[in-house]
């Protein structure tokens, strides 16, 4: 039998992947590291590492530790750690770091905002709090639009 010590153990050490062919849209929360091959569209919290691999899309909002983008990213990123953007990596949007850890190798894009904060409160991955917060949260609702609502008027 697993005891609850064990079970933490276990849990950090897992490994979350979306293979190649995979398509997937909604939230992602990994107690682990997280490595995207497919099309991933939304949001994403990843405890330990975030990985995009080179046939990896994603267009989400992302908050991990390091990442490393070896595919297409496009969204915001908040990562505590460091960010590397490969070779065959192509980053669009802002990345939000605690200290200037920002490597892009010959051949990668980068193409937005990198900007370092002194917030430490949005660097907070890990524990119980963060994670209910981030599943609980709801997307945005759009509003009606005129002709919407005076459909619905005409017909009740």
């Amino acid at each position: 039998m697993i005891g609850k010590k064990d079970a933490d153990v276990v849990s950090s050490k897992t490994l979350t992947i979306i293979a190649e062919g995979v398509s997937v849209e909604g939230k992602i929360y990994s107690r682990g590291s997280t490595r995207v091959d497919g099309n991933v569209k939304g949001e994403i919290l990843s405890d330990k590492e975030f990985i995009v691999g080179k046939e990896g899309k994603v267009e989400a909002n992302v908050r991990t530790s390091n990442a490393t983008i070896a595919g297409s990213f496009k969204g915001e990123m908040i990562a505590s750690g460091e960010v590397e953007i490969t070779a065959t990596g192509k980053f669009t949007g802002n990345i939000i770091q605690k200290d200037a850890l920002l490597t892009i190798q010959k051949g990668g894009l980068f193409k937005g905002e990198s900007i370092i904060s002194d917030d430490q409160e949005i660097f907070k991955i890990e524990g119980t709090e963060s994670r209910k917060s981030f599943l609980k949260a709801k997307p945005p609702v759009s509003e009606p639009s005129v002709d919407a609502e005076k459909n619905i008027e005409e017909s009740g």
